[in-house]
């Protein structure tokens, strides 16, 4: 393929008619996609009761590529049950997620038991028989509740509600390997683990700065937004080790002059190394305190920790900084000028920031920015951590976590009768140590892909493969059925978010509570997340805890509950009948009062990591040295870790199997472009894939995720228990010379800074 040079455009149109065609036509996608049902894949915010592409502020139209994509999914034929016969666990190994995902909808429950070679249909009374005797036969603290952001708010309490009822704080979601260190590090500085702002915010602000994210492939809406702040005369910086095509310029297909001549994005692109951040914004801090560009009205009436964080900053070598971030001063500075013209500015963040053993002090160094210049507490200005699923910050909200707040397990105790647990839970990652450990033997998986989002996948299909039973409530098949299969694994068939046959909720990033009408089901066999889980409990608890699961069933039911017990959803009560939809009270900070004990903002002092420079431990599976800083990466053809399509049309890679490096790490390493080479880490190897030249900061690699998950280890941010997805030491070995030691990579003579920095403006 040929290096594109924007995102968006024709293609993106040429792509809805592909997609049309694969369904059944443009009206019939155009209907499908127009139903007042909330968006199914990011959480930036689209649907509900407005209709389909209409964002939170009503305009129209409002869709993405990511949309489609996980609409066609769910609009496939089923699978037929002699699929089953002809695949089994072989066959469905050697398939790509992209395969996996094609083969269509699963539409009655499967099963596989010890020493079979494939799945098996069951019927449902079968599969629940085992759900409930695999429930009375363990004790609850041997079960773990996973959940991810497909869920509905309803299913998602129903299942937490369960869990604790049965006895175990085992519950956790899925944003603890993405956004985690979000909610940790924001509730650390200002009380609160959510947004700071709102979409009318973002509409108004005059300077947005984009940290560690690609929303041209992960957010396309987003890219509206911020050509909009180019347009009405603002700025936009970008912080990204890979010069991404599509955050320079993006045709939006919706407005005829974006789509024939391009918005222009990035007025400042920085590329600073894997795990650079904390220099780079650092930087950025120093250049403020040297000239006084502060708001001391705000630093001083509504902040503390000031001066112990202005003393680290001023102690620190504009050296240390240039070298540590990879970026020189200068470039530093003029992200510092940028920042000095602002009235409004909002710090937004992806998991290139979070996915880091330093994770949540990577957030503190984004707060602490937004703090020196009063940027938190005013309108048109804040935090925004850019969630990806539409629904992983509701799923948090009501309450799958491993600890409820104080305040939800006191009203949920007072109002059920009885003590919940007390134990503590396990996050998701220490789920899956205790899967291995044989601490936990059976896993209960609410959508999503566990073992496809979890590091080590060896250790993980380890895991999953010492455990009793494993259930998965899916939509279609995935890696996880594959690889992440117990003595005894069992999917149940779930409905789509818009063939609910009640209304749900879901929560955007923005804090805002959207209502989805539901809709007829596709598949007969498949069934609703709410059905299966009071199904469940009332076959394993019946009326020994004093709870109706039968009238539980009642999605009204579910939310006067929720409304009861979870602070700020207290409106959720009546959506049913009125449909309207909310913004969650005392999320959003447009006057500086904090949720901290003291009231007030926190500094944070945040150190530079240390890492190892070439040549330095610790040491390649080789023993010769650190090669390459390698981060995991999604294409513009998946979302999260399903995989639509194989080709990644915003990078010009027309597959997946690929290791991007900077031609200068081509040159030095004695590789050329398309040579197959192995790529090594601590736990892993991948073989044969193939070297691609890119724009990445030298020393650096790119590989996709959830392919690359082989080569990163479990070592996690000790604060929020997020694995470290963005940052692996990696060695490559040409394929042909696989015994011989990893290629080192040294520090070039000539690795000036510079290389880290692009400007338009």
């Amino acid at each position: 393929m040929s290096r594109p040079r924007h995102g968006g455009g024709w293609p993106a149109i040429a792509y809805v008619f592909r997609t049309a065609r694969r369904v059944g036509g443009l009206v019939k996608l155009y209907r499908a996609l127009r139903g007042r049902n909330a968006c199914k894949t990011c959480a930036l915010g689209m649907g509900g009761q407005r209709g389909g592409m209409v964002n939170e502020a009503g305009r129209f139209p409002e869709v993405c590529k990511k949309s489609m994509q996980a609409m066609a999914a769910d609009m496939q034929g089923r699978i037929r049950p002699e699929f089953f016969e002809r695949c089994g666990f072989a066959e469905l190994r050697a398939m790509t997620p992209r395969e996996l995902e094609h083969m269509g909808r699963l539409n009655e429950p499967v099963y596989a038991g010890p020493g079979d070679a494939r799945y098996r249909p069951v019927s449902w009374e079968e599969a629940l028989k085992r759900c409930a005797g695999w429930l009375s036969a363990a004790r609850p603290d041997e079960h773990f509740f996973y959940f991810s952001g497909r869920a509905s708010n309803e299913a998602a309490f129903l299942w937490q509600l369960f869990a604790r009822a049965y006895g175990t704080n085992n519950v956790n979601n899925c944003s603890y390997y993405c956004h985690q260190a979000s909610g940790v590090g924001l509730r650390d500085a200002l009380g609160t683990g959510t947004a700071t702002v709102n979409l009318h915010d973002v509409e108004h602000c005059d300077l947005f700065v984009l940290i560690g994210g690609n929303p041209a492939s992960n957010h396309p809406r987003l890219m509206t937004l911020l050509a909009d702040v180019r347009r009405r005369g603002g700025q936009v910086i970008v912080i990204n080790p890979i010069h991404e095509p599509g955050l320079v310029n993006f045709h939006i297909p919706s407005r005829p002059l974006s789509l024939l001549f391009g918005s222009e994005i990035a007025g400042l692109y920085l590329q600073p190394h894997i795990g650079g951040d904390i220099a780079l914004l650092t930087g950025i801090a120093r250049a403020l305190l040297e000239r006084g560009a502060l708001d001391h009205a705000f630093i001083g009436g509504h902040t503390a920790g000031f001066e112990a964080f202005r003393t680290y900053v001023e102690s620190l070598d504009w050296a240390e900084i240039e070298r540590d971030s990879g970026v020189p001063r200068s470039a530093i500075e003029r992200a510092a000028e940028l920042y000095v013209r602002s009235n409004a500015a909002i710090f937004g963040w992806t998991m290139g920031i979070t996915q880091h053993e330093h994770g949540v002090d990577n957030v503190r160094a984004i707060v602490n920015l937004a703090l020196l210049r009063g940027m938190v507490g005013r309108p048109h200005a804040g935090l925004l951590p850019i969630r990806g699923h539409s629904n992983v910050q509701g799923v948090g909200s009501v309450g799958v976590v491993p600890k409820l707040n104080s305040y939800t397990l006191a009203k949920l105790q007072e109002r059920l009768g009885f003590a919940l647990p007390e134990t503590p839970g396990l996050d998701t990652l220490a789920g899956i140590e205790a899967l291995e450990s044989g601490r936990v033997r059976h896993a209960w998986c609410l959508g999503g892909n566990l073992y496809g989002a979890s590091p080590d996948a060896a250790a993980c299909e380890r895991a999953f493969a010492r455990a009793a039973s494993v259930v998965y409530v899916s939509t279609t098949l995935n890696t996880g059925h594959a690889w992440g299969r117990a003595r005894e694994t069992l999917i149940l068939p779930a409905r789509a978010r818009d063939e609910e046959s009640q209304p749900t909720t879901q929560e955007s990033m923005f804090n805002y509570v959207r209502v989805s009408d539901g809709g007829p089901p596709r598949q007969p066999g498949a069934r609703s997340e709410i059905e299966i889980v009071a199904e469940i409990a009332e076959r394993v608890l019946g009326e020994s805890r004093g709870i109706d699961w039968r009238r539980l069933r009642s999605h009204d039911e579910i939310r006067e509950l929720i409304a009861a017990v979870v602070p700020g959803y207290e409106a959720i009560a009546h959506v049913g009948r009125t449909r309207r939809e909310f913004y969650i009270r005392e999320r959003t900070f447009h006057t500086p009062q904090f949720k901290t004990p003291d009231g007030r903002a926190h500094f944070a002092a945040v150190p530079l990591p240390v890492f190892p420079r070439a040549g330095d431990g610790p040491p390649a599976p080789d023993g010769n040295g650190v090669a390459l800083r390698l981060m995991t990466i999604r294409s513009e053809g998946q979302f999260n870790t399903v995989v639509y399509e194989e080709e990644d049309l915003y990078r010009g890679q027309e597959r997946r199997d690929v290791v991007l490096l900077h031609p200068t790490d081509i040159k030095r390493l004695g590789l050329r472009p398309d040579q197959r080479v192995h790529v090594r880490s601590a736990v892993g190897e991948m073989r044969h894939v193939l070297v691609r030249p890119f724009d990445i900061r030298p020393g650096n690699a790119a590989m996709y995720y959830p392919e690359a998950n082989v080569l990163v280890a479990g070592r996690a941010d000790e604060k929020a228990r997020t694995p470290a997805f963005k940052h692996v030491a990696v060695g490559i070995i040409p394929a042909n010379e696989l015994n011989r030691a990893v290629l080192r990579v040294r520090q070039p003579a000539e690795d000036r800074p510079a290389a880290g920095v692009t400007s338009s403006s």
